[in-house]
């Protein structure tokens, strides 16, 4: 049964009217439904990609006429000045949508997401590595879960060096970055990064100082016998959605101003970039967190009248996600590996004893590819 019951022509034909049954009317501008439509001379048949620009559409583009089938599931429309005809699915149009209420200055968060804490996220998304090479089903499933939370484990990985990259081939493609396709991570002489000692490293995100930041990273246990040396994440935006609500003020500081982020290594190594920590959407959907302490550069971007409530704003923030309430703890074990979204999620270390052999394998994807599969369906 349709659930559309009539279309007609308003504003002399500069847009029409859906009117579903149950819900509340939707309007469509007679350009974007030109500059949209799918007949195979505006849409290559194959890959579906637009045959013409917009400047094609002459300006003075409007519908003569829309009419509804009798079933409700397609209006065919005629435009003029050149007498175009065009046929649209009524369920597409439902899906793309775009008369909607603005959002104003509310800040928001991807309704796919899922904002947690220590005692809200029950169970960590799980799948065993033998499972995600052979299940597709069951593997988009826990990409969903991956995207949803930000963060996932993989058990059963096996010990072997280079497993990681195998892993990123699960659903994307390795980025090599000047650590290479993969880094190890443990204690080193004169390392050039505190994460290769065996420090405790606070709540951060990967790499702030590339452009673009890396947005997935993957981490592989290989060995782990000392004392410490356990992982954290915290959800970041939950702290940042904390923020807002005790100081807009602070808030509003954090997503307006940029930080400087910079990391120098060899000789030929001398990377930087500019971010907000806490970065938004024009229409104010909460998209990143950048957040590195030990990455972080001097702040220039902030005028002197906005510097000391700045750095509180920082400070504000820093306890925030510091705090234990946020983090899920876990101590990974040979052949577990952990994926997190490094735009949203942070992590950090607890300190470990000299002892014995912590070695992690890791490496970089992007997000563009899990989120491809995660639409598509299929891998």
């Amino acid at each position: 049964m349709s659930i559309f019951k009539s279309v007609k022509v308003i504003n002399s034909g500069k847009a029409i009217l859906l009117s579903p049954k149950y819900s509340a009317p939707l309007r469509y501008h007679s350009t974007w439904l030109r500059d949209n439509a799918l007949d195979a001379k505006t849409r290559d048949k194959k890959n579906g990609q637009r045959l013409i620009s917009v400047s094609d559409i002459p300006i003075k583009t409007y519908v003569k006429s829309a009419c509804l089938d009798k079933k409700g599931k397609e209006i065919t429309i005629i435009f003029l000045p050149k007498k175009k005809q065009v046929k649209f699915s009524t369920n597409w149009l439902k899906a793309n949508a775009y008369d909607k209420k603005q959002v104003g200055s509310k800040v928001w968060v991807n309704p796919s997401l899922k904002i947690w804490s220590k005692n809200s996220l029950k169970h960590i998304p799980i799948i065993n590595y033998k499972i995600a090479k052979s299940n597709k089903k069951l593997l988009i499933k826990w990409l969903q879960s991956l995207n949803t939370y930000g963060f996932a484990k993989i058990t059963g990985c096996g010990k072997k060096t280079r497993t990681v990259l195998k892993i990123a081939k699960l659903f994307g493609f390795v980025r090599e970055t000047n650590y290479g396709k993969y880094f190890d991570v443990k204690s080193k002489t004169n390392a050039v990064n505190l994460a290769y000692t065996n420090l405790g490293l606070p709540a951060h995100t990967d790499n702030p100082y590339r452009i673009p930041v890396p947005t997935i990273q993957i981490l592989h246990c290989i060995k782990n016998s000392i004392k410490g040396g356990d992982t954290k994440v915290i959800d970041g935006f939950n702290g940042a959605l904390q923020l807002e609500k005790l100081n807009k003020r602070y808030f509003n500081l954090l997503t307006k101003y940029c930080s400087n982020f910079e990391f120098k290594g060899k000789k030929n190594i001398h990377l930087k970039s500019r971010f907000p920590m806490i970065a938004l959407s024009p229409d104010r959907e909460l998209t990143a967190i950048h957040f590195n302490n030990r990455s972080i550069g001097p702040i220039t971007d902030v005028p002197y009248k906005d510097m000391l409530d700045y750095y509180k704003a920082y400070r504000k923030f820093s306890k925030i996600i510091d705090d234990s309430r946020l983090a899920i703890k876990f101590k990974l074990k040979p052949g577990d590996c952990f994926i997190l979204d490094n735009t949203r999620v942070l992590h950090a270390r607890t300190a470990y004893h000299k002892n014995g052999n912590r070695w992690l394998q890791g490496c970089y994807t992007d997000k563009d590819e899990l989120l491809s599969k995660i639409s598509a369906k299929v891998l």
